[in-house]
């Protein structure tokens, strides 16, 4: 009963439009109360859920990743995309899918991927001849590369989820399958491109391509420090999102001089704005899961999966069938938080390693950032683009497709998502 009061409340407070974060509230509150636990243990769990160092991370990587949207290193990536793919029959779309790949490595949010390269290349695309919804399909799914590629403040999200799991073992094993997923990406961009009919832009020459990439490198370097200094073991997650953070300051008022007091602004804010977001999701979140814990959900759920199949194939596929349906209903932050102790005894016991299960999550719930009637990445695609929701959506199967391809051998093949934490531990 007390089980049912739980999601019951949680889904009520959702369906009257109640954001996630106070809808869980609610949902940990009843609970509490009607299980007859004092309400100073839910503050406890709630306490307890934010004061991890690590988080001090997250904060550090949206302001990195908004500086450098306000501050000109997205539009320097995407020429240097455009000299090197530019060229290839429906190159506008490769370029999309490569520049997405530099700018997610950098800035780690898929909405940010989505609305800065967006304002860049959907104007340019639909100039060139390419339709609008194909522009928009490009885009928003290859933002996805935001959440998988290193670094990604929803990868610190699984860590404290799931009970301290390695932050830089979690960013290396995101660079394979992130590359795989943005080349079946490319792939489908390329075959829709042919179809369709979409020329290529002319090649610049390899002057301009080697300009290109020396332009871009102090930009491309500050996933070098954020990354680099984790895996080095010079500096702590926390250390250098902090020092990434300094760096793309002084890129972008230094190097590139494109930052302006107005866009350090809009950057503030909007750091500050999706911070509080997170961990108010964090807070209540752990509270939440103390009541999972305590009904002994993880438990049940495996119970229940095993009495459909005990083949562990047959197992990952319905939890990676249950992670696609719950992505496009909720927020990705949310569900890593509320999900990863679900679902990760029950991996846990298949023999799958809590790392690569976090990528298998990362791409699941990425994916549900493109799919309505929730997908975040998509309604800004689509406004960006100028294109009805409905419309994106007949035509975007080919690169859904194309991610599911990536996240099936991300899933039965460990090695894609494990090869290199298992080279650099």
């Amino acid at each position: 009963m007390g089980l049912i009061l739980l999601f019951g409340t949680f889904l009520a407070a959702m369906i009257a439009g109640v954001p996630v974060a106070f809808a869980l509230g609610l949902a940990t509150l009843a609970g509490f109360i009607y299980e007859g636990i004092p309400l100073f243990v839910a503050f406890q769990r709630i306490m307890s859920g934010i004061s991890v160092f690590s988080l001090l991370a997250i904060p550090f990587f949206i302001f990195a990743g908004d500086l450098m949207m306000q501050g000109g290193i997205a539009a320097r990536l995407v020429r240097l995309a455009a000299a090197a793919v530019g060229a290839l029959r429906g190159g506008l779309g490769l370029v999309n899918v490569s520049a997405s790949m530099l700018f997610g490595g950098i800035s780690g949010s898929a909405v940010a991927d989505t609305s800065a390269l967006g304002s860049i290349l959907m104007p340019v695309m639909k100039e060139k001849g390419y339709d609008a919804d194909y522009a928009v399909n490009v885009t928003v799914t290859s933002s996805v590369a935001g959440v998988v590629i290193p670094p990604s403040h929803n990868m610190i999200l699984f860590s404290v989820a799931a009970g301290g799991v390695s932050v830089s073992q979690l960013f290396i094993a995101g660079v394979v399958p992130g590359i795989l997923m943005c080349i079946c990406l490319a792939i489908a961009a390329y075959i829709v491109a042919v179809k369709r009919g979409y020329g290529g832009e002319a090649f610049p020459g390899f002057a301009a391509l080697a300009t290109s990439f020396v332009v871009a490198i102090p930009g491309l370097f500050t996933a070098v420090i954020i990354v680099g200094g984790v895996l080095s073991g010079v500096m702590t997650v926390t250390e250098s999102g902090a020092f990434g953070a300094i760096y793309a300051l002084l890129v972008t008022v230094l190097v590139y001089r494109e930052l302006s007091w107005e866009g350090f602004k809009a950057a503030v804010l909007n750091s500050v704005k999706t911070t509080s977001l997170v961990m108010i999701l964090v807070a209540t979140a752990s509270a939440f899961a103390y009541l999972l814990a305590l009904y002994r959900v993880p438990e049940t759920l495996a119970g229940s999966l095993t009495a459909i199949s005990e083949n562990p194939i047959m197992i990952l596929l319905m939890l990676n069938v249950i992670l696609l349906a719950l992505g496009m209903i909720m927020d990705m932050a949310a569900l890593i938080l509320i999900c990863t102790p679900i679902f990760l005894p029950v991996v846990r016991d298949l023999g799958m390693d809590p790392i690569q299960f976090g990528i298998v999550m990362m791409m699941n719930l990425g994916l549900g950032l493109c799919t309505p009637p929730v997908g975040a990445c998509l309604f800004v695609g689509c406004v960006i683009g100028g294109v009805k929701i409905e419309q994106a959506v007949k035509t975007i199967w080919p690169f859904y497709l194309a991610i599911l391809v990536a996240l099936m051998l991300t899933t039965y093949v460990p090695a894609i998502s494990m090869a290199l934490p298992n080279l650099f531990q």
